[in-house]
């Protein structure tokens, strides 16, 4: 399958942005063992690329790993050299269109209509509607109606209670950031996050789309 197709089954992608490259590791690693087989290891991670190195080398192909808060063409070519089989960026930024060069997918951000069009444009795989919580479920149907045909994901504080509403206006998946990983990423409680995992699974379990 192709990597749109894989995220939109998976329809979760977890999002770790931690202080602690172990803490991150071990989040990564746990957030496999329950059943979560997409992840973004965000460049501000310290040894953001260690990490993605560190879990592809424990898994291997069993998830697919990709690198988040991509920036330039430079960074395309550290996080590919690291194992990331995909790219996410924060907004409309150079690195959409050097991974297109490339021939590797990236999910870019946007917000407005005109940027989510400018990305498409420019060659990204899907759009990453961020910051979601700012406009909720609301906002992304206005911005889908006029573009039916981008595969929108929405990110930014999307909680478990909302995962049903997202759903319900054509999102095809979620980037889950802190209200999945909590302050695993950093050393935090492993359990809990391992907790949070299950209940986001049963949620996107339960996934209807229009």
């Amino acid at each position: 399958m192709d990597l749109l197709t894989e995220l939109t089954a998976a329809r979760l992608l977890a999002i770790i942005r931690g202080t602690d490259a172990r803490a991150s590791v071990d989040t990564a690693l746990a957030l496999i063992d329950e059943g979560i087989t997409h992840l973004e290891v965000a460049l501000t991670t310290p040894d953001a690329l260690g990490v993605i190195s560190r879990v592809v080398a424990e898994v291997g192909d069993a998830v697919t790993i990709g690198a988040g808060t991509v920036l330039t063409a430079d960074d395309v070519a550290r996080v590919r050299d690291a194992g990331a089989t995909f790219a996410v960026t924060p907004a409309v930024v150079p690195s959409i269109a050097e991974c297109a060069r490339l021939g590797f997918p990236v999910l870019a951000g946007a917000f407005t209509p005109s940027e989510a069009y400018s990305a498409m444009q420019q060659g990204a795989l899907a759009i990453k509607l961020f910051p979601a919580s700012v406009g909720g479920p609301a906002f992304l149907k206005a911005v889908r109606d006029p573009f039916p045909e981008i595969p929108f994901f929405a990110v930014g504080g999307v909680t478990l209670d909302s995962v049903a509403e997202y759903a319900a206006v054509g999102a095809v998946g979620l980037g889950l950031g802190g209200p999945l990983i909590g302050d695993a990423a950093s050393g935090g409680d492993l359990a809990a996050l391992r907790e949070r995992a299950r209940a986001f699974l049963s949620a996107a379990g339960d996934w209807r789309t229009p």
